[in-house]
């Protein structure tokens, strides 16, 4: 299991990424505002802006003040490094 580190060093668990995404549309606004009324919702910005929301298998939302791109470079990398050992091991 690798994790990312999504900022202040909190991590998320990458096979259980299902999406990044801006938190500026009302959509995604709505979908924060529910998690948090369930009680699902994970504040990982230390009272930072939120530039991007992480969604889970376990419709868990994670809010990280990094931005989408950095996450997904972040992922890529984890991915690169994957596929580096898959060739090594096979």
């Amino acid at each position: 299991m690798k994790l990312i580190n999504i900022g202040f060093g909190n991590m998320v668990a990458a096979n259980r990424m299902i999406a990044i995404v801006s938190p500026e549309s009302a959509p995604i606004k709505r979908i924060i505002q529910d998690a948090k009324e369930k009680g699902i919702l994970i504040d990982a910005t230390h009272g930072r802006r939120t530039r991007a929301v992480i969604i889970t298998d376990s419709d868990h939302i994670v809010l990280s003040y990094l931005q989408c791109e950095t996450l997904t470079n972040r992922i890529s990398e984890y991915d690169n490094e994957y596929d580096e050992e898959g060739e090594e091991n096979g």
